[in-house]
């Protein structure tokens, strides 16, 4: 008997698992973001894992995106673009003056004395013009941000004070305009993705680079070079622009709501959070290099006035050539200058 009553209050404790609906689990995806920076760098530690964790949070923890710097996934820096359209990674941050002329709309940004000295400006002007015109360029993929950075630096084992110090100065471009412009003034410019940049210049493959102070610590080039010479004020001599791409068809899966957190978290919103790393990193390193004991100028007002001049036919050239591509690049350049001045009106 005792077994009997057992055995029922077992199955009437059971009964109601049996019978009652089982709600279904909100489906929970995780996304992986491949990059070419060490984990130490400002872009990872200030924006990329950042803004994965806002992401996270408020999706409710259903969204995650685990961060694969370094290249962890494979390939090279150039292949990242194409890792994201081929789903090798869900989602990529890189450059698209890896790949020279792919995406001509996006380098007038990247042309010389045309970008703003400030990445929250650039940030800006970048997306504005690629929400307008720069979509059918990037329709591979699902872009989640695109933005360009402060104004780069000449980080040289040779003083740097004029166009004629700058003759046969090998130094490293991060996009084609910004090597079109070196070669106007006189330099050597070698094409190189930024995590070549220490085993080049170990080897004297190079005598510098060309690089915004928020990466010159995770490339240790504070190490190698002495000298680092900016150019004063806006428009500044060159900036790069850059990307947060996704394979399309995962972002077409995500389930509607999670779709809804990723995209109040891309366009401007992932753009500005990106450019304060620029802007407020930046700072930061070239007092940490200034303890160091390096040395830091700026070329003066007259000098960048004769760069600027040395440097107008690579704008031209590149009007040119967007031409023969159907691309009235005469205006894009006019639009972009507009942009940057009423966008960067009393920022200093």
């Amino acid at each position: 008997m005792l077994n009997r009553r057992l055995l029922l209050t077992g199955a009437a404790l059971a009964a109601p698992a049996l019978i009652t609906p089982r709600r279904a689990a909100a489906q929970e995806v995780t996304l992986r973001l491949h990059h070419f920076l060490p984990a130490v760098s400002n872009v990872h530690r200030h924006f990329l894992v950042p803004w994965t964790r806002k992401v996270q949070e408020e999706s409710n923890g259903r969204l995650r995106i685990q961060v694969f710097p370094s290249m962890q996934l494979g390939g090279a820096p150039p292949q990242l673009y194409d890792q994201a359209k081929d789903g090798v990674a869900d989602i990529i941050w890189t450059l698209p003056g890896y790949t020279p002329a792919r995406f001509p709309r996006i380098e007038v940004i990247e042309l010389p004395f045309v970008a703003h000295k400030r990445a929250s400006v650039n940030a800006r002007v970048t997306w504005e013009l690629f929400d307008k015109h720069m979509r059918g360029e990037f329709s591979e993929t699902h872009v989640l941000a695109a933005w360009a950075h402060d104004g780069g630096l000449i980080h040289s084992r040779r003083e740097v004070k004029t166009m004629e110090d700058l003759r046969g100065l090998k130094l490293r471009f991060p996009s084609r305009q910004a090597g079109e412009a070196l070669r106007a003034l006189g330099a050597a410019p070698v094409g190189l993705p930024v995590p070549q940049v220490p085993e080049a210049l170990s080897q004297g493959v190079i005598d510098g680079a060309v690089v915004p102070w928020e990466v010159v610590p995770s490339i240790r080039i504070h190490e190698m070079v002495r000298y680092h010479i900016g150019i004063p004020g806006s428009p500044t001599f060159y900036s790069a622009s850059m990307l947060l791409a996704m394979n399309k068809a995962r972002y077409e899966g995500l389930p509607a709501d999670l779709k809804r957190v990723l995209d109040a978290n891309s366009g401007a919103v992932a753009a500005e959070m990106a450019a304060k790393v620029w802007d407020e990193q930046g700072p930061v390193v070239e007092e940490m290099v200034r303890r160091r004991g390096n040395s830091i100028t700026e070329i003066t007002e007259a000098e960048k006035a004769r760069w600027v001049t040395a440097t107008a036919p690579v704008i031209q050239a590149w009007i040119a050539a967007m031409r023969e591509r159907n691309i009235d690049g005469g205006a894009l350049v006019e639009e972009t200058r507009a942009l940057v001045a009423r966008l960067g009106e009393g920022v200093s």
